[in-house]
């Protein structure tokens, strides 16, 4: 047995080093490296799922349905805002007041007339009596810009044009093969509820007639 040393004394007095021995033939791991190992694991699998889940963000068919429903939300409020912007106190359904009205003789009534905007261009749909008392409808599509645009249903013109004086008031003609035969004024009450027709037209002799018409807002 060899002599006690201060040396030796230390050696055994002294605690034993903090490592532990891993699979045989490994260099030994000591406690620090273990935390240390521990920690690098939890930090790679932690990546690991940040990164599946940027992935699965980042998935071409997740995007594209995203960027179809941003798509869809901006046409429905441009179409919602288009339909305000193209809006008129001419729109609507109106009814003709034949108590408040004065007709010329021999000339025909439109008893009921709707006025619906369709982006950029009107359409005008009339319902009625010809200067022979038989049902008459019609209808015509264009812009208020004072260019002929064809009239369909109306044996007695082929062609009419508006042109907007204000935002409550048109002028327009009748015309039939390229001829004016009637022309007069359309206003809007400032309530609009209410639409004045001037029309000076040609009567059944040749000679011009004068009508007034009065129209309420019904839908």
């Amino acid at each position: 047995m060899p002599p006690i040393t201060s040396a030796n004394l230390r050696d055994v007095t002294s605690d034993p080093p903090s490592q532990g021995y891993g699979v045989a033939g490994e260099w030994p791991v000591t406690r620090s490296a273990e935390r240390n190992s521990s920690y690098n694991s939890e930090r790679i699998t932690n990546n690991r799922v940040a990164k599946q889940g940027l992935t699965r963000h980042a998935n071409p068919v997740f995007i594209c349905a995203m960027k179809t429903k941003t798509t869809l939300l901006s046409l429905a409020v441009w179409f919602a805002a288009g339909a305000l912007c193209f809006a008129s106190p001419f729109d609507g359904t109106w009814k003709l007041n034949a108590a408040k009205s004065k007709l010329g003789h021999g000339m025909g009534k439109n008893n009921r007339v709707v006025y619906q905007s369709m982006f950029f261009q009107t359409k005008v749909t009339i319902d009625g009596t010809d200067a022979h008392g038989k049902p008459m409808h019609d209808e015509w599509t264009g812009m208020f810009d004072g260019k002929d645009h064809p009239v369909t249903g109306d044996p007695e013109s082929d062609a009419r044009s508006y042109k907007k004086i204000d935002d409550r008031t048109m002028e327009f003609w009748v015309k039939k093969g390229g001829k004016v035969v009637a022309s007069g004024k359309i206003v809007v009450a400032a309530d609009g509820k209410t639409r004045t027709v001037t029309t000076t037209g040609m009567g059944p002799k040749g000679k011009k007639s004068h009508a007034t018409a009065v129209y309420e807002k019904v839908g």
